[in-house]
């Protein structure tokens, strides 16, 4: 929202100023018109400062509408994450789950010194993990079929026991309705080229993230949603 600018006021134009002849104030007259000025500047000057007499001089902003954020973890000082125990080893975790995780939302985003990936899931626990380098090719999971990923290297997350399909629910039910394919420059990440879902059999949930180069990954989880956090150094 821009802030209108006052301008200051105008004499009429045909206001013009008239020059009259004045008779010389008297001593007595002179020291009370003295003092009354002395009594209206003061006046004036505590309306000009006191609070609420006018506009902010900062302008005021509101977030996007419609727009989606993923919270960060703390930075350092200059705003760009350390990344702290980040690497290109393979990361294993075990599951928090009761049953099966059902995969409710995938997340992706931009950050000052990493991109992120989040798989977000119903109920409560993360599944267990193995998030690892592998080299192509790829094939979906009980298929065998060829699957392409755009990147010049390539992380994959599986996940177990996890799926975006419920079973438990009559005919089922399917959690996951998101895309399967995932374009990492639409949501102007630097590292992450693409995600793609190589497979969904068997309670065994897997994603294929295509990045730019071979760069050190971080993976965390979090509660309340649960989720499947994995960061990759883009700077």
């Amino acid at each position: 929202m821009n802030a209108v600018r006052q301008e200051p006021a105008r004499r009429s134009a045909n206001e013009e100023p008239v020059l009259q002849h004045r008779r010389f104030l008297t001593g007595p007259e002179y020291a009370r018109a003295i003092r009354t000025s002395a009594v209206l500047g003061a006046v004036l000057a505590t309306l000009a400062v006191a609070p609420g007499c006018g506009g902010s001089s900062q302008p005021q902003t509101e977030p996007a509408a419609g727009s989606t954020t993923v919270t960060a973890p703390a930075t350092t000082t200059t705003g760009i994450d350390s990344m702290a125990g980040a690497g290109t080893s393979i990361v294993v975790g075990l599951t928090s789950a009761k049953g099966t995780a059902l995969l409710d939302r995938v997340a992706v985003g931009r950050h000052e010194g990493y991109d992120r990936v989040v798989f977000q899931f119903r109920d409560d626990g993360v599944p267990g993990y193995r998030v690892e380098y592998v080299a192509p090719p790829f094939a979906e999971d009980g298929s065998g079929d060829p699957v392409s990923v755009d990147g010049n290297a390539f992380v994959v997350v599986r996940m177990e026991p996890a799926s975006g399909f419920d079973l438990n629910t009559g005919e089922g039910e399917l959690v996951y309705q998101g895309p399967r394919r995932i374009e990492g420059s639409a949501a102007g990440m630097s590292v992450v080229k693409e995600l793609v879902r190589t497979g969904d059999f068997e309670a065994v949930l897997s994603w294929v993230i295509g990045l730019d180069e071979k760069v050190d990954f971080r993976v965390t989880t979090a509660a309340s949603p649960p989720r499947l956090i994995v960061d990759f150094r883009n700077h």
